[in-house]
């Protein structure tokens, strides 16, 4: 009787290990998790009005490499148009631009942070379009001049966009200093890009931003 009782000893002591193992693991992910902080952005104009399309983002002021850029994106051509208007991306990452129109394009930009050109196409190209500058990049087509899209190219991969209430939340930041900016394609000419000091001590902070945008803004 003495061997089963030693064996079923030796296995509760295990169970009891294995169980403490979990704990102690689920505890590191857990405060992994508290750890991260958020921002919450308002954008708005002159007069107050919320202001969508805004890109948002947060630069660590420590000035340490960010992360690998993890995200792709799409600008897609329908009905004649870009969509979306607006496309937020951190420095190194490609967009594709499929055309689903029944008419072909010619996609281009003269931006100096990124010069390119797809020429005469439909349906989907064979390469997205890398882009390895920060700045904004205008983007039209040659064929039709209304056509216009903005991108937004930026060394951080803490960044949003505003919805129509002109808000944003940018999440899984560590506590620390940053430097919070907000940019818009309308923005007056030669205006800087608007920013702020932020200091993240807790679970998260609420920022806002006032925009000087131009008398008459361009949409699609």
């Amino acid at each position: 009787m003495s061997i089963p009782y030693r064996a079923s000893i030796s296995g509760m002591l295990f169970h009891v290990w294995i169980r403490r193992i979990a704990a102690l693991s689920g505890f590191g992910l857990v405060g992994s998790v508290a750890c991260a902080a958020s921002i919450a952005v308002q954008v708005v104009d002159a007069a107050g009005g919320p202001v969508a399309d805004s890109a948002v983002y947060a630069e660590p002021a420590s000035g340490q490499p960010a992360p690998k850029p993890q995200r792709t994106a799409e600008i897609e051509q329908k009905a004649r148009k870009f969509l979306p208007l607006v496309t937020v991306v951190q420095t190194g990452s490609e967009i594709s631009f499929p055309n689903h129109d029944t008419v072909r394009h010619h996609v281009y930009s003269f931006s100096p942070a990124k010069m390119f050109e797809l020429k005469l196409y439909a349906g989907i190209p064979a390469s997205p379009v890398l882009f390895d500058k920060p700045g904004t990049v205008v983007v039209g087509c040659n064929i039709h001049d209304q056509m216009l899209a903005y991108i937004h190219i930026v060394d951080t991969p803490y960044f949003a966009k505003t919805d129509a209430a002109g808000k944003a939340r940018l999440e899984g930041l560590a506590p620390g200093k940053y430097r919070l900016k907000a940019w818009h394609f309308n923005l007056a000419n030669g205006a800087p890009i608007p920013e702020q000091d932020i200091n993240l001590t807790g679970s998260g902070t609420a920022a806002s931003f006032k925009l000087d945008l131009k008398a008459a803004a361009v949409n699609n």
